[in-house]
């Protein structure tokens, strides 16, 4: 998170942002979607196009601000300030950490179970920092600058998911100059973010931290299914579904070729029923069909011709059928 009043000089960081996140999508075998998903909706709420700037809030109407959230009820600051940022350089920041860890995390997790785990998180790491601002403020009285500092910002998500990428790991890491044990990475990382960057919020990263270490906490008590990626899982396979069909439609006519057979075509499903392979050249027939149209092989097994035709013949009949 960051505290600010207002966006800063554009730096021209969008370009390069976008370019070194092609790059290492290009690169996977893979592409994780919902990291993607999240850079593209932090960038397009940064960048406020045209189409959706009458249904995006202004950044001065989302800022985290404890205050202003107990007293008035406003869950929109609750819940969309993690994707405001103040800054080219705010933002490119948290969505290269963001590209690096996504990947990672949603790779070995899947698809469903990371949004699942982005979507705790997010709810996690914010409500335990406006419990830790309202605490201070009971226990201590520190109204400033904690219950009253705006701040917006992924990096609090960033911390959690830190802490999670990082809670099995026995390697060590560096942490802007300083070689850590992993696991500990995200607590270096706070103090040196706090003592070297100016304007950032100590409780937005402590809460993400917490909100790392409570839901390793509530995975580990919790053996059965997390019913919030079942609904995301099953959520998604109905959305995708047009995309299937239109994907199954274009490889089944891909398959087809002129003339009445398939070329190495698939024995299973409605194929078995109107094609048949023969055992001598493994051209796949039309169902109507006695013998080869290749090698004359009928489809009993018995050869028109002869049933040791040379390869050279085989391939020559073959080429002639095709033109």
């Amino acid at each position: 998170m960051e505290e600010g009043a207002g966006r800063r000089v554009s730096r021209g960081m969008l370009p390069l942002l976008a370019l070194h996140a092609v790059n290492e999508y290009y690169r996977l075998p893979w592409k994780p979607p919902v990291t993607a998903g999240l850079i593209a909706a932090n960038t397009l709420i940064y960048l406020r196009p045209s189409f959706l700037h009458s249904l995006i809030p202004s950044i001065h109407h989302v800022w985290f601000n404890p205050h202003l959230i107990l007293k008035h009820r406003d869950l929109k600051r609750f819940f969309l300030s993690p994707f405001y940022h103040v800054g080219e350089s705010h933002l490119a920041y948290n969505m290269l950490s963001l590209l690096w860890k996504g990947i990672q995390l949603e790779t070995s997790m899947g698809s469903a179970e990371f949004a699942s785990m982005v979507v705790a998180l997010v709810g996690m790491s914010q409500g335990i920092t406006l419990l830790l601002a309202k605490s201070l403020l009971l226990f201590f009285d520190y109204e400033r600058p904690f219950y009253s500092e705006y701040a917006v910002g992924f990096s609090g998500v960033l911390f959690a998911m830190k802490v999670v990428l990082n809670s099995q790991s026995d390697n060590y890491s560096i942490v802007h100059g300083l070689i850590v044990p992993a696991r500990y990475a995200a607590w270096a990382e706070l103090i040196l973010v706090q003592m070297f960057v100016p304007g950032v919020s100590f409780l937005g990263h402590l809460g993400g931290i917490l909100a790392g270490i409570l839901y390793l906490k509530l995975k580990g008590a919790n053996s059965g299914s997390n019913p919030l990626t079942a609904i995301i899982r099953n959520l998604s396979h109905v959305l995708s579904w047009p995309l299937r069909f239109v994907r199954n439609l274009f490889l089944f006519r891909q398959r087809r070729i002129s003339g009445r057979g398939y070329v190495n075509g698939s024995e299973t499903g409605r194929t078995v029923s109107v094609f048949w392979r023969c055992q001598a050249c493994t051209y796949d027939n039309s169902g109507w069909l006695s013998a080869c149209e290749m090698c004359g092989t009928s489809r009993s097994g018995n050869a028109r011709y002869s049933h040791d035709l040379p390869l050279d013949e085989l391939r020559r009949r073959r080429v002639e059928r095709y033109g």
